[in-house]
């Protein structure tokens, strides 16, 4: 199977999928909106938040786009394009596939990863959606739980915060 990205309205890709889905655009083809589950405060309080992990992207998991597909989709308010472009559709190939298979292996919602700072604020990730990817690790922000990733979609680069819970290293543990 492959994976397809459709480029759409930033910060409307669930209204895009809603009415995609309605309208049986994608026909044989599921579409795949991976999402990032956030803690904001704000005025004083505390909120879970899903936020899209590629943002401005949508996925379409499948054989190939046909002409039905394709004209159906464009259609759809918030569609922009399809990538590498409308008329070179490919499926999404090395890294940029790569990443999108890691974090739909932890479901289509990421969760927290859970992270020990080491010395010199090295990062370890003991597990999560983080695990393995410590080196795209960009910026830790503790007192908000969040860790600042780079993300490669194409030729787009972006920084996206993903969750994260810190444990404290116990003293000595790096020593014994």
């Amino acid at each position: 199977m492959n994976y397809f990205a459709v480029q759409v309205k930033t910060r409307d890709e669930a209204k895009f999928v809603a009415l995609a889905q309605n309208v049986g655009a994608a026909g044989p083809l599921r579409l795949v909106l991976p999402r990032r589950r956030l803690h904001v405060r704000r005025q004083g309080k505390n909120r879970a938040v899903l936020a899209p992990l590629f943002p401005g992207y949508v996925f379409l998991l499948g054989t190939e786009i046909g002409p039905e597909v394709y004209w159906s989709l464009r259609r759809v308010p918030g569609f922009f394009r399809f990538l590498k472009n409308n008329h070179d559709i490919q499926p999404l190939a090395g890294v940029s596939r790569e990443l999108l298979v890691h974090f739909l292996a932890h479901g289509e919602v990421v969760k927290k990863s859970t992270v020990v700072l080491g010395e010199n604020d090295r990062i370890e990730v003991l597990d999560g959606p983080l695990k393995g990817l410590e080196g795209r690790i960009v910026k830790v922000d503790k007192r908000k739980g969040r860790a600042k990733i780079r993300l490669d979609m194409y030729t787009d680069v972006f920084l996206v915060d993903l969750g994260i819970e810190v444990l404290q290293k116990a003293q000595g543990a790096a020593n014994g």
